[in-house]
Formats: structure tokens, sequence, C-alpha cells
């Protein structure tokens, strides 16, 4: 009786993990996947985005803050896209390193 119990609790935990397995692959666009260091600079300016309209909600900073914020912002991303357009629809590990430090040097200004 206590075998068969174990077996069910095995089989269970098994279907789970294949269950968690298969829904974090299907989480994954091929173009995340293709282009992972694009999209690591893409899900950040995202991020950087909702944090300054967040801060402006919050009355953190004025409106011409984060437009001028955003505006920062929309140049990473041109500059991006241009560096993805040089090589192929990829960016260098330095092409991200470059943009990601444009990223910190943004992210520090919003809520000083």
């Amino acid at each position: 009786m206590i075998a068969m119990k174990s077996a069910r609790l095995a089989t269970v935990v098994f279907a789970g993990a294949l269950v968690t397995m298969a829904g974090s692959a299907f989480a994954e666009t091929s173009w995340e996947r293709n282009h992972p260091r694009r999209d690591q600079v893409n899900d950040r300016l995202q991020n950087q985005s909702r944090r300054i309209n967040h801060e402006y909600r919050e009355g953190e900073i004025s409106r011409g803050q984060a437009r001028a914020l955003h505006r920062e912002d929309r140049q990473v991303r041109r500059e991006e896209r241009t560096m993805a357009s040089l090589d192929g629809g990829h960016i260098t590990r330095a092409d991200q390193r470059a943009l990601n430090q444009q990223e910190n040097a943004i992210s520090r200004q919003i809520g000083r």
C-alpha cells in the first residue's frame, strides 16, 4: 500500500515537472532565442520606460523630466536597431555592453 502511494506521488511530481518545463519552453519566443542580446536590451528599455512612467505618476519627476528620459531611451532603442542592421539583425557583446552603459546612465537619472 505504501509503495503504491509512493509510486503515485512520484508520478504526480514527474507530471508536474513536465508541465512546468513545457510551460517555460513555450514562454520564450523564437525571436528571443535567436536574439538574446537584443531581447535583453529591449526588455531593459521596456522596464526603464515603466519606471519613468511610474515616477511621473507618483510625482517624483516632472513631465519635462519624463519626456527627456523617454527621449534618451528612444535614442538608445534607435542605436540598438542601427547596430543590429549592421550585423545581420544581431548585436555584438560589445554593442550590448555599450547600450547597457547608456541605460545605466539613464537609470541613475530616474527618481533622483
